[in-house]
């Protein structure tokens, strides 16, 4: 969003002014993460989750990169060579327990900016795309991370790897087909090992690529706040540099602290020991079980336990788990409330603590056997998802009555002081 207050870059150093001519990278810099860039004044640290991400991206690639110099993806020495990076390869324990509990790191920044974007209505207008392309990247993660899952080729690895595939072939007609497309055969093998670690050393580069458009579209609307107002006057922001550096900076701090301390002291507490245990295809075992961040899609799939009319039971179940994801493309449209934050939004504040609630229900009953009780909570939550998004967030944005908002972003932060909220300078009193 172009700001006629906003700083404009001026390079002083020679070098630096051939290269603003030439190539204006620094100018490029300035402007998107420096005193170039204004931002709301209000920011809370919820607003520290992209930064975050980014960085776990980062990460991601660095350690994956380095992993792929040494794995072998063959199915008869995939799980060897994994072995050999954790024991032989310098570092190479710490760069594998990096990359495994990295990724589940980057899942929970991701989850806490998602469920930060339903609270304050991110979706809504004028920034439709930031959300779209955010679902996309969500979409590329789980992909990346499934079938980077796949290829410690543990027991837990193939038999997922044959499970998650296998959902593909409830889809009538094109389902088995597509199945066998994906695996390279009727069954993960040599051809779906190779398949899964091609794409799975790719796609972190599209991802990239899908966070570069991502920070642009941000860039042409403005960051969102807490209030859901637009920025109105030039007291009403700051320059990113270094107000929001220092603030992230801080977040980074606190996130390493929390990533470090899982990753030294306990690098397998969110892994399942089956994948210690070498891909054997004759031995099925007792509980299949994705990994954490996949749990409440899971328990979605496995909620749906009886024919509904015509259709499987098994194929409702594969439409519901990838329905899930693909409703948030059409929450920009779904939600058509005039106020964005939670905050003045007292209706749909309540109801969002309970699908919170529900959230939590699945992510629990993902990660447990498909037996009772466990399924019939499945059945209760995912029944309250769909309802959220389709019934009940349409509705209260129709009926609600909001609470005041404040005249501009100064005011939420300074209070009702006019002479600070319009930018004027006060007059002493006589």
């Amino acid at each position: 969003m172009s700001f006629p207050w906003a700083k404009q870059y001026e390079p002083v150093n020679p070098v630096m002014r051939f290269l603003d001519e030439k190539l204006p990278l620094p100018r490029l810099v300035f402007n998107a993460v420096g005193a170039g860039y204004p931002v709301p004044r209000n920011l809370n640290y919820m607003w520290n989750f992209g930064v975050l991400a980014g960085f776990c991206l980062v990460l991601q690639i660095v350690t994956g990169v380095i992993l792929a110099m040494h794995y072998a993806s063959n199915a008869s020495v995939a799980f060897a060579s994994t072995e050999h990076i954790m024991r032989d390869v310098n570092w190479g324990w710490m760069l594998r327990y990096a990359h495994a509990n990295g990724a589940s790191m980057f899942f929970v920044v991701i989850y806490l900016h998602i469920f930060r974007g339903f609270f304050y209505s991110s979706y809504k207008a004028p920034r439709e795309m930031i959300w779209l392309i955010g679902v996309v990247i969500f979409l590329l993660m789980m992909a990346t991370a499934f079938m980077g899952y796949v290829l410690p080729w543990g027991q837990m690895s193939f038999w997922g790897a044959k499970v998650i595939t296998g959902l593909f072939g409830a889809i009538p007609v094109v389902g088995e087909p597509i199945q066998v497309w994906l695996l390279g055969g009727y069954a993960p093998d040599n051809a779906a090992l190779n398949r899964f670690f091609s794409l799975h050393f790719l796609l972190p580069f599209v991802i990239a690529g899908a966070v570069i458009l991502h920070i642009w579209a941000l860039h042409i609307p403005g960051s969102s706040n807490p209030t859901g107002i637009e920025v109105k006057q030039e007291s009403d922001t700051v320059p990113f540099h270094p107000y929001y550096t220092a603030k992230d900076g801080f977040g980074l701090g606190v996130f390493l602290l929390i990533y470090c301390g899982l990753l030294f002291f306990g690098p397998n507490l969110l892994g399942h020991p089956d994948n210690y245990i070498e891909a054997n295809p004759l031995s099925t075992p007792a509980h299949i079980v994705p990994e954490w961040y996949f749990w409440p899609f899971y328990a979605i799939l496995r909620a749906f336990t009886a024919d509904f009319f015509f259709i499987p039971a098994k194929l409702m179940g594969v439409l519901a788990m990838f329905g899930a994801i693909l409703l948030w493309f059409f929450l920009p449209w779904l939600d058509k409330g005039p106020v964005r934050s939670g905050h003045y939004r007292p209706l749909f504040r309540k109801f969002w603590y309970v699908f919170l609630v529900a959230m939590a229900i699945l992510f629990w009953c993902g990660g447990a056997p498909a037996e009772e009780p466990y399924v019939m909570l499945s059945q209760l939550a995912t029944a309250y998802y769909f309802l959220h998004f389709l019934v009940i967030l349409p509705i209260v944005s129709m009926i609600e009555r909001p609470e005041p908002l404040p005249y501009s972003i100064t005011e939420a932060v300074l209070g009702e002081d006019k002479a600070a909220v319009l930018g004027e300078n006060a007059t002493p009193a006589t």
